[in-house]
C-alpha cells in the first residue's frame, strides 16, 4: 500500500510538470505568436509607409517635371522681354536722333508757312496769323511730343491746302474810302477774294498784282452777292463772272 502512493504521488508529481511545462511551451507559443503578429504588423507599417512615400516621390516627380517645364516657359519670356528691352532702348536712341533732326526741319515748315501766309492772298489773316503763332509756342513745350508736334504742324499745311479747294464767305471789316466798314468777304479757292458791305454799295476785289483792294462796280456787286449766297449754302452752286487775277509761276 505505501509502495502505491508512492508510485501514484511521482505519477502526480510528473503529470503536474508536464502540465506546467505544457503550458510554459503554450504560452511561449503565444508569445511567439504575438511577437509574429507584431513582427508582421511593422512589416505592413513599413509596407505602407514605404508606398506612402513611393507615390509621394511619383508626386513629386510630376511636379518637378512640371516646373521645369514652367520654368523653361518662363526662362523663354524672359529672354523675350531682354530682347524686346534691347530693342526699346535702340528705338529710344534713334528717336533721339529722329527728334534732333525733326525739330529744325519743323522750324522751317513753320517759316516757309508763314512765309507763304504773308504772301498769300489776305484772307482770314488775323485766324492764319494766330495758327502760325500757336504752332511756334507748341514747338517750345516739353510736355508735347515731337509727334504730336509734327502732326500739328501737317494739320496746318492740310488746312492751308484746303482753303485752295474751297468757297467761303465770312464777315469782317475792311478799309473803304479811308473809312473801316462791315463787310462781307467771299473767298473763292485763292483765285478770288471780293468784299461787299451789306447795303452792297461798296463792293471790291484784291489785286494780287498791284498787291492791293480795287473797287468794283456794276454787275460784279450782284455777281458778288450772289456768290455771298451761293457759299452760304442759300442757294444752288452757279456760275459766277467775277474778275480773277491771271496765276503766276511761283
Amino acid at each position: 500500500m505505501p509502495k502505491l502512493l508512492i508510485g501514484l504521488g511521482f505519477a502526480l508529481l510528473a503529470a503536474a510538470t508536464g502540465a506546467q511545462q505544457l503550458d510554459t511551451v503554450i504560452q511561449a507559443e503565444q508569445q511567439a505568436n504575438r511577437d509574429e503578429q507584431a513582427s508582421q504588423d511593422r512589416v505592413d507599417q513599413i509596407v505602407d509607409q514605404t508606398r506612402s512615400l513611393e507615390s509621394q516621390y511619383i508626386a513629386l516627380g510630376k511636379e518637378i517635371d512640371g516646373l521645369e517645364v514652367y520654368n523653361a516657359l518662363l526662362q523663354r519670356q524672359v529672354d523675350a522681354q531682354e530682347q524686346e528691352l534691347q530693342d526699346l532702348d535702340e528705338s529710344m536712341d534713334q528717336v533721339t536722333v529722329i527728334e534732333r533732326q525733326v525739330i529744325p526741319l519743323m522750324v522751317r515748315m513753320i517759316d516757309a508757312l508763314e512765309q507763304f501766309v504773308e504772301l498769300d492772298v489776305p484772307f482770314l489773316l488775323e485766324e492764319r496769323r494766330d495758327r502760325i503763332a500757336d504752332l511756334r509756342g507748341l514747338l517750345e513745350r516739353s510736355d508735347v511730343t515731337a509727334a504730336e508736334k509734327f502732326r500739328r504742324v501737317m494739320e496746318a499745311y492740310q488746312i492751308e491746302n484746303d482753303y485752295g479747294r474751297t468757297i467761303e464767305a465770312y464777315r469782317g471789316t475792311q478799309d473803304v474810302g479811308g473809312v473801316e466798314r462791315e463787310v462781307d468777304f467771299l473767298r473763292i479757292g485763292r483765285i478770288g477774294l471780293y468784299y461787299q458791305t451789306p447795303d452792297t454799295t461798296y463792293s471790291g476785289v484784291w489785286n494780287s498784282d498791284a498787291n492791293q483792294w480795287q473797287a468794283l462796280e456794276g454787275a460784279a456787286r450782284s455777281q458778288i452777292r450772289d456768290g455771298l449766297r451761293i457759299a452760304r449754302k442759300q442757294t444752288a452752286p452757279d456760275l459766277l463772272l467775277l474778275p480773277v487775277t491771271a496765276p503766276e509761276d511761283a
